[in-house]
């Protein structure tokens, strides 16, 4: 079974990578730091609110892949057998934070980006 499973994840993996790349926001922001802060300075515009928005929005979407992949990783890693006695942290463990990261992340993300949704349109 285990062995089924470590036959069948390259091509998972290979079709969930060419799947997220194919379906990429088509707006992709790059700011800087700075930027960023500037722009929230800046903000009192419905259309800079959405910009805001827009912008988290995609880092959300960049986090929520990245934590999809990481999910991936963690399932391969859950399916070798390792020692008992293995040091922490175990690769396993490695997987599973990033992949809790990655979440977390995503969800700071869209509660930023509902915020600035929601400024957008009581600005109107």
């Amino acid at each position: 079974m285990a062995r089924h499973i470590l036959l069948v994840m390259p091509v998972v993996l290979a079709v969930t990578v060419t799947c997220s790349v194919n379906a990429q926001p088509t707006d992709s922001h790059n700011y800087s730091k700075r930027g960023i802060k500037q722009m929230i300075r800046d903000a009192h515009t419905p259309q800079q609110y959405e910009e805001l928005a827009a912008y988290y929005r995609s880092r959300q979407w960049s986090y929520r892949q990245q934590a999809q992949s990481e999910f991936i990783e963690l399932e391969r890693r859950m399916a070798i057998d390792t020692c008992l006695a293995a040091k922490y942290p175990r690769p396993i463990d490695s997987s599973r934070n990033r992949y809790e990261y990655f979440k977390y992340e995503a969800h700071q993300m869209e509660a930023r980006a509902e915020h600035y949704e929601e400024l957008s349109t009581k600005s109107h």
